[in-house]
């Protein structure tokens, strides 16, 4: 089965944000202080009670409030009763406090989270950093070019730097890291005197991007982006943003780091798939998917697609799905309002067709018991082929059935326009 990093890679569209697992901005930053890096000081609050005892803490006259969202874009955001931008920083405590208080249970729209924004329910409440002198970007990202490790830089920080790789890419600076040998410091000292830092300061600098460096590779980062990394007037040289993302593949090793996840700010049925052990991405066509592999689920999608009509999600149940997980696979895909038929396309080899069968039924029944009217396509094909195509036709249930993956296309697609 491949990953979820992937079918997002492969299936991310324009407007819409492929994820991994990201965190939040305080938590990541908790890293990358554990990492070494310099971090600005700041407390996690969720009320307005716990804001107020934040803003106590922070010493600074001036404070700083973000919104904590997994979306980027906040600080040109805008709240959907008008309040404009998810950053704000404040002259005093009191201002910092009418701040929080339009966030907070307030939902943020950015260019990252479509119209329909994020609901804010954490606060970030910081220092403000004095003296600054001057912004810049920096991240550690996987270049699939050179198959390594690539640091990615500009001295023109806090901007899109895709824009800015657009139209001045001369100004985007690289470094790249060999696996074998690891990071390198003088590489990073060059890396950070072609960022504009000066001699001195370069070496501060490279201590930062070898810090960033070690957190990804022992965590199993796929980014860590920190826009802007700043250098001070006193040439301190710090991480005033951040953004994390990991691979999905190292759950299983890195156990606290995906308990940080905040299901509730990802899409409901992705968390439910995840719980079941379903490889599940939602997209924003009209005829559910439910497959077994991988490929057979890419050919699905575009079997349908070619019939005219869209997929409504990627759902790989894979090879050992129990009936259990087909019946929460069905509850799943017809969680989305938009799928008006269900293509259950199953070649059995290691997953047999009769358990599939003894699932569909069960998902048919959950269906009918909640009201759910979605007609259902199933094809079958391969072991246990003809006991799993009885049990569709003795479960009394209305189920079209098709023989090949042309047909199951065809099917689905003629249904899908006859309920528009």
């Amino acid at each position: 089965m491949l990953s979820r990093l992937s079918f997002r890679t492969a299936l991310a569209k324009p407007m819409c944000q492929a994820r991994y697992l990201n965190i939040h901005e305080f938590q990541a930053k908790g890293l990358l202080k554990e990492a070494g890096c310099k971090v600005e000081f700041g407390i996690m609050c969720q009320s307005t009670e716990e804001v107020i005892a934040a803003l106590a803490k922070v010493k600074s006259e001036k404070k700083v409030v973000k919104s904590q969202i997994l979306a980027g874009g906040r600080g040109m955001g805008t709240f959907k009763d008008g309040f404009k931008g998810g950053v704000h920083v404040c002259k005093n405590a009191d201002d910092a406090l009418a701040a929080a208080k339009k966030m907070l249970g307030n939902t943020l729209i950015t260019k990252q989270t479509g119209p329909s924004g994020q609901v804010v329910s954490k606060l970030f409440v910081t220092e403000a950093i004095p003296n600054i002198k001057r912004e810049l970007y920096v991240a550690l990202v996987l270049d699939r070019k050179t198959c390594s490790p690539t640091f990615i830089g500009s001295a023109e920080g806090g901007m899109g730097i895709e824009e800015l790789a657009h139209s001045n890419p001369e100004k985007i600076k690289k470094m790249i890291v060999n696996i074998h040998d690891g990071i390198d410091h003088d590489a990073c000292v060059k890396f950070a005197q072609e960022l504009g830092f000066a001699d001195g300061i370069a070496e501060t600098a490279a201590e930062q991007f070898k810090a960033i460096y070690n957190l990804a590779k022992s965590n199993d980062c796929t980014m860590v982006e920190v826009n802007p990394l700043v250098e001070l007037e006193d040439q301190t040289v710090m991480c005033i943003d951040a953004k994390l993302s990991f691979d999905d593949n190292a759950q299983f090793r890195r156990p606290e780091i995906f308990a940080m996840a905040d299901t509730t700010q990802m899409d409901a049925k992705e968390v439910m798939a995840a719980k079941h052990d379903l490889n599940y991405i939602a997209l924003d066509g009209n005829v559910g998917c439910l497959v077994n592999g991988a490929g057979l689920a890419m050919a699905t999608m575009d079997i349908i697609s070619l019939y005219g009509q869209k997929p409504a999600n990627f759902l790989d149940v894979g090879g050992s799905a129990k009936a259990s997980q087909i019946v929460a696979a069905f509850k799943i895909v017809t969680h989305d309002p938009n799928v008006k038929c269900i293509l259950v396309n199953i070649f059995g080899g290691i997953m047999k067709c009769d358990i599939i069968a003894e699932g569909v039924v069960e998902g048919a029944k959950h269906l009918a018991k909640e009201g759910i009217d979605v007609p259902l396509v199933v094809r079958l094909e391969g072991t246990n082929e003809e006991l799993g195509k009885k049990i569709l036709r003795d479960s009394g249930l209305k189920i079209e059935t098709a023989d090949n993956l042309d047909e199951a296309g065809k099917k689905a697609c003629a249904i899908v326009a006859a309920r528009k």
